[in-house]
């Protein structure tokens, strides 16, 4: 089972697989909406590829409506940070673009671990790692006055952006305080059922809209609650994702 949202990293997974004796693809879905269905009206497969952000928000959120009990095989495009969270005995990862000698790798350490079959010991491992990336970060320690720093709380937060090569966080009392992140690193640290990455400057809270206007070109303007640096827009191309987000489908 291959669990992909982009049609050409699922194409290339599947020209490798073809390569390797006695693997048959059974199905290709690109959402946690057609995993859940799937898996709830058919057999487990003997492996499954899963990449973590798929169509419609992260791969996690399957395992809130269903149990897979084969081993996983993962696949980013994100660096160590967020693959070592991963890496389990009972399942490996593959780093996007991925690779034969990947899969090839991928599979003997399955065989080597399961024999292709399920062993509740290390699905165990799976879930309970997975239920422990889930736990996303709810507080940060930002410096003040030199030396002297204090905790913020997430919900305080009504968005991040990025100016000059530095990242803030605008709390909704509308201080601002530096962070030692980038929004790459936030995007896979705050829940994403709370925060939004709108594009490359911004990283809005839920609780912070205000209100939503048509753009130019099909985009969406966001107005938050409190002022923002510069107007947010959502590209025409993510329009179906914000609104989806927003309304908790």
């Amino acid at each position: 089972m291959i669990i992909e949202d982009e049609s050409p990293a699922a194409k290339q997974l599947v020209n490798i697989l073809k390569k390797l004796n006695d693997v048959v693809v059974v199905d290709i879905l690109d959402s946690i909406k057609s995993t859940v269905e799937w898996f709830k009206s058919n057999a487990q497969p003997d492996v499954v590829f899963m990449d973590i952000h798929i169509a419609d928000g992260s791969a996690f959120k399957i395992f809130d409506f269903i149990e897979i009990t084969c081993p996983i095989i993962f696949s980013t495009a994100y660096d160590e940070y967020a693959i070592n969270a991963f890496k389990v005995n009972s399942v490996d990862y593959l780093l996007k673009p991925i690779t034969q000698e990947g899969v090839e790798k991928a599979f003997k350490k399955i065989n080597q671990l399961t024999g292709l079959k399920s062993n509740q010991i290390e699905i165990n491992q799976i879930i309970k790692e997975l239920n422990r990336v889930r736990n996303y970060k709810t507080h940060f320690l930002v410096s003040v006055k030199g030396s002297k720093m204090i905790p913020l709380l997430s919900d305080e937060i009504a968005f991040f952006y990025i100016l000059e090569g530095k990242v803030k966080a605008i709390t909704f009392s509308k201080n601002d305080y530096l962070l030692d992140y980038t929004l790459d690193d936030l995007s896979t640290k705050l829940n994403p059922d709370i925060f939004f990455r709108a594009n490359r400057q911004f990283i809005i809270s839920k609780s912070a809209i205000k209100e939503l206007d048509s753009w130019f070109n099909g985009r969406l303007s966001v107005v938050l609650k409190i002022p923002a640096p510069e107007k947010i827009l959502i590209s025409r191309t993510r329009v179906g994702e914000f609104k989806d987000w927003f309304t908790g489908q």
